[in-house]
């Protein structure tokens, strides 16, 4: 899709579609243009976008992941934690990113379903007990930005030239974008190779748990539960968990909640850590704090103070 508009209403309403937490603040319309192009790459959608105009926007990705730079003479990129470099993409799956210019800029930028990317790194890492999420919004390092922005570039030229039935090609650009998205930023994938390997994938049994757990983990499911939504003995289902993955199913549940309370610390929202921790099912915040140190190297209260005002 492609086309230039002066209509200022039609730019949020664009960008909506690709990440519906999108705001546009400011917009100055008397030197309003807006040039899109965006196209889908399988497990990608790819945006690139010129706005001449003075503009500050948010985004906040729900059940998203978004990579994205915004280049421009004047541009100032910035998280409710601190300033991020405008020469350097960024990625999010959840903390609010703003930006502003007066000079105009380019937006490129790659959207990820969460769920689908989750899978693909899965695949990836041969991980199939993984929770995926972002650990930092900058780049791993200036070698990994440049990496990505030829990526980009890559794809865009790649994804012009094909045709509406180029199904394959465009599949195997959307694994590629997510591949190199995941090498230049930091995320939970570097946690999970601290863990013993896997020797073989989980079975189609152990793989619906995990996917039950990580639909459900913020209800008050327990192993039972999840035994019982695979149709499973809970007996049969903690001796799968160890054979595939070398984990008991109700340690993959305490993970998926610690990975829960995670993305909501670092939200930003308004809510105690005692609060977000009886929401993922820690009634006791003393014992919520040590595994939450244990699972990601510092206290709750030292995330949440981080991504708030």
């Amino acid at each position: 899709m492609q086309f230039r508009t002066r209509d200022v209403s039609l730019v949020e309403s664009t960008w909506k579609q690709f990440v519906p937490s999108a705001v546009l603040h400011d917009v100055d319309p008397q030197r309003f243009l807006f040039d899109w192009h965006s196209g889908e790459l399988g497990a990608a959608s790819l945006v690139r976008y010129d706005l001449a105009a003075e503009v500050r926007s948010t985004a906040e990705p729900h059940e998203q992941f978004l990579a994205c730079r915004v280049s421009g003479p004047d541009v100032r990129i910035w998280s409710d934690r601190d300033d991020l470099d405008p020469t350097h993409p960024w990625m999010s799956d959840g903390p609010r990113v703003h930006a502003q210019w007066s000079r105009g800029a380019r937006v490129t930028a790659l959207v990820f379903d969460r769920d689908v990317l989750q899978q693909l790194a899965r695949q990836f890492t041969g991980d199939d007990t993984l929770a995926l999420h972002a650990s930092e919004l900058g780049p791993k390092s200036d070698a990994a930005a440049a990496s990505w922005n030829r990526m980009f570039a890559y794809l865009e030229a790649s994804a012009a030239a094909l045709d509406d039935d180029d199904v394959t090609v465009r599949a195997e650009l959307g694994r590629h974008a997510a591949a190199m998205t995941l090498s230049t930023f930091t995320t939970s994938i570097e946690q999970s190779r601290h863990r013993p390997a896997q020797s073989s994938p989980a079975p189609a049994t152990v793989r619906k748990a995990l996917d039950f757990i990580a639909e459900n983990a913020h209800r008050p499911i327990t192993v039972d539960d999840v035994a019982a939504a695979v149709h499973m003995s809970t007996r049969g289902l903690q001796y799968a968990f160890r054979r595939a993955i070398d984990m008991t199913p109700a340690e993959c549940l305490r993970r998926a909640r610690l990975d829960g309370a995670h993305r909501d610390l670092r939200s930003g929202a308004p809510a105690t850590v005692a609060a977000i921790a009886r929401r993922w099912g820690f009634s006791h915040p003393s014992r919520f704090a040590v595994a939450y140190r244990e699972a990601f190297g510092v206290l709750p209260s030292v995330t949440a103070g981080a991504h708030r005002r």
